[in-house]
């Protein structure tokens, strides 16, 4: 599994997640100091994607196999790699744009002689329209409460810093969540 911005909030718990499940954990992150600790959450192969190619990266850490399941925040460029990188019967789940552009355009022309699949997913029409969301939440709530899921909070600001805030996840600081109290 390949996790992309490994270093967010929705990484950080995707990386536990997913170790939990039984999976060889990949994930991207800017630096190899987040990639460090992400390593303690359970990531197996870290890539520093500001001076690695991912793609290039996993296809030789899997010995030219791919990835089964990509987990993509970032969408814009990111996005197509992420189709790239699959492996047979691999499937692609876009959860955001964190790069802050969108696609302009996405090449699934490879995707169907290897049976692969791609997914959007927002959490937020889930919870509207799915009972089994809320059930889910729970859960993840009753492990964070056990010790069992770890969240990880880089830093608090008080509402009315909330610039500040913004922009220290947007220089890509943040480890973790970032809260903003009222």
């Amino acid at each position: 599994m390949l996790i992309h911005a490994g270093a967010s909030g929705v990484g950080v718990a995707a990386i536990q997640l997913a170790k939990r499940a039984g999976a060889r954990v990949f994930a991207t992150a800017s630096s190899e100091a987040k990639l460090s600790r992400l390593a303690e959450l359970g990531m197996d192969e870290g890539i520093e994607y500001t001076s690695s190619d991912f793609v290039a990266e996993c296809r030789a850490r899997t010995g030219g196999r791919g990835i089964d399941l990509v987990v993509d925040s970032v969408g814009a460029s990111t996005l197509q790699g992420s189709v790239d990188v699959l492996a047979y019967r691999g499937r692609c789940v876009s959860v955001g744009d964190a790069g802050r552009t969108r696609a302009q355009s996405l090449d699934v022309s490879n995707m169907r002689p290897g049976n692969q699949s791609f997914t959007g997913y927002f959490l937020g029409a889930e919870l509207l329209l799915s009972p089994r969301a809320h059930a889910m939440i729970a859960r993840h709530l009753d492990d964070v409460a056990a010790g069992r899921l770890r969240v990880v909070v880089d830093r608090s600001y008080p509402l009315a810093d909330a610039a500040a805030a913004h922009a220290y996840i947007e220089a890509r600081l943040a480890f973790g969540r970032v809260l903003l109290v009222p």
